[in-house]
C-alpha cells in the first residue's frame, strides 16, 4: 500500500526525491493512516483544483485497501 501511494505521488510531482510516506499503526477502528509529504512547491500538484486530485488519491487507496480487507486513510501535508 505504501509503495502504491509513493508511485502515485511521484507521478504527479516535479521533485520526486521529496516524496515521503509514513505509516501509523492501525487505529482502534482498524484504519491505517498514511501521511504523504511532498515538497512545498509540489503541494498544489498533489492537491489539485478544489482538492480533486487529493480526493482521487484517497479513493484509489481506499479501493486498494478493500482488496486487502483493510481500511486506509490518507493525510496530505
Amino acid at each position: 500500500m505504501q509503495e502504491l501511494l509513493i508511485a502515485v505521488a511521484r507521478g504527479l510531482v516535479e521533485n520526486k526525491d521529496a516524496v515521503q510516506v509514513t505509516v501509523d499503526p492501525a487505529r482502534e477502528d482498524g484504519a491505517v493512516v498514511y501521511h504523504l509529504t511532498v515538497a512545498e512547491e509540489d503541494m498544489g500538484r498533489v492537491i489539485g483544483k478544489q482538492g480533486r486530485i487529493a480526493k482521487a488519491i484517497r479513493v484509489v487507496m481506499r479501493a486498494a485497501a478493500v482488496r486487502q480487507n483493510e481500511k486506509a486513510v490518507v493525510e496530505i501535508g
